[in-house]
């Protein structure tokens, strides 16, 4: 919501001209005034007014939540198809759903996604918010935050989550910016806590480098948000033909909101598929020992379909870009094979593994942390065991 400093208001009205749903006007003293259950915080009266006198009013202050509730997902599409982190979260949801003793919804915007809709309904949504047009064909930050404010002002969730994809980490922000909310980013686990006998959501995350983890709660503001990490929570078996109740909702979206315009979409090469969404990742550490030395992990995957991912230190070294980072503060993966090459196992790189269906070490050091987690530890020099692997392979082509 926002508020009126009606001594900063000089009544020139700008801010009722640009309003997209007709919530402010021109009271009998000219002063300008928002209609609460009409606003929707789009935020466009703010950057309008000539005297700053509109700003955020914060949702919901401990102690006025009672009318909250209810655990929403943010369904996130790709060309009309849900994305994998979607159901992901709905399995979750499902849990804290249950701990609060409230339904779980999604929400899905998007062009031509009533498909996607009702695909939410087999994870366990028992609603769906959609919003549906074709000027949401493609992402942009103003139009669809505005939307997503405008369906958590009208029906008041306790709870939202959203994947910490890029697109997730563009909207979370802007919703929580535009209705006052709080906001934890980049989690790692989900559960409840008890606080002055109200139930929050406890989100816990990597901090400092990964070097710690924190607990998080937003206790003040409703509802509460936060991003999740694809891969950190299993995907729950999909139940065909259910009937989630859809409802539509249409979005009168002001011109001034569509400040971006969308030129091209590029596609990543062949080969530079997510570490987070390949079944196989044959991953290196400072034990591969040069950035040419990678050439033999790449010929290892090419060879097993896979990609390429690395720890740490490797990115903080430029021999591989963030994109392929394992771990706690790079991706969270969850393959079917996991193969570590000279990576010796901090912490932080075994929790980002540890939902990897097998995971095989190769490290020289029989001490190495890695192969506590391991299934198949290899004691070795990786720059001979991966040639002898290749070559019973067939080669890089596995013929």
């Amino acid at each position: 919501m926002i508020k009126i400093d009606r001594e900063e208001c000089i009544g020139c009205g700008e801010c009722v001209e640009v309003c997209p749903v007709d919530a402010l006007s021109l009271d009998s003293e000219e002063k300008a005034v928002v209609d609460e259950d009409t606003c929707t915080s789009c935020g466009l009266c703010i950057s309008t007014c000539p005297t700053n006198a509109i700003e955020t009013k914060i949702m919901a202050r401990k102690g006025d939540t009672s009318q909250y509730s209810g655990v929403w997902v943010f369904g996130e599409t790709n060309d009309g198809n849900l994305k994998e982190v979607g159901p992901q979260l709905l399995g979750k949801g499902r849990e804290l759903a249950s701990e609060f003793n409230d339904q779980l919804s999604a929400v899905v915007i998007g062009s031509d996604v009533k498909d996607a809709a009702a695909k939410c309904g087999n994870y366990g949504a028992e609603k769906v918010y959609m919003v549906e047009g074709e000027e949401f064909d493609q992402y942009k930050t103003l139009p669809f935050s505005f939307a997503m404010s405008q369906l958590i002002s009208e029906f008041k969730p306790r709870v939202v989550l959203y994947g910490a994809t890029h697109l997730g980490r563009d909207l979370a922000p802007s919703v929580a910016g535009r209705l006052g909310l709080g906001l934890t980013a980049d989690c790692t686990g989900l559960s409840i806590k008890e606080e002055d006998g109200e139930k929050l959501l406890l989100q816990t995350r990597p901090a400092f480098g990964g070097n710690l983890i924190a607990e998080i709660v937003c206790p003040n503001t409703r509802p509460q948000m936060a991003t999740v990490r694809p891969n950190v929570f299993s995907c729950p078996e999909e139940t065909e033909n259910s009937q989630p109740e859809i409802i539509e909702r249409e979005v009168d979206l002001n011109p001034e909101l569509f400040k971006v315009e969308i030129l091209e979409r590029l596609s990543g090469e062949e080969g530079e598929v997510g570490v987070e969404e390949a079944d196989v990742v044959i991953a290196g550490g400072r034990g591969v020992g040069s950035e040419e030395n990678f050439q033999l992990l790449e010929e290892l995957a090419d060879a097993l379909d896979g990609v390429v991912g690395c720890s740490r230190p490797i990115v903080e070294d430029g021999w591989l870009s963030k994109a392929h980072q394992v771990g706690q503060s790079g991706k969270t993966v969850s393959p079917k094979l996991y193969i570590a090459c000279g990576i010796s196992g901090a912490i932080q790189h075994k929790v980002g593994i540890r939902d990897s269906d097998t995971i095989i070490a190769i490290n020289k050091d029989p001490e190495a942390p890695i192969f506590d987690v391991a299934d198949l530890s290899v004691v070795g020099d990786l720059h001979e065991v991966l040639p002898e692997l290749l070559e019973l392979l067939g080669g890089e082509d596995g013929s």
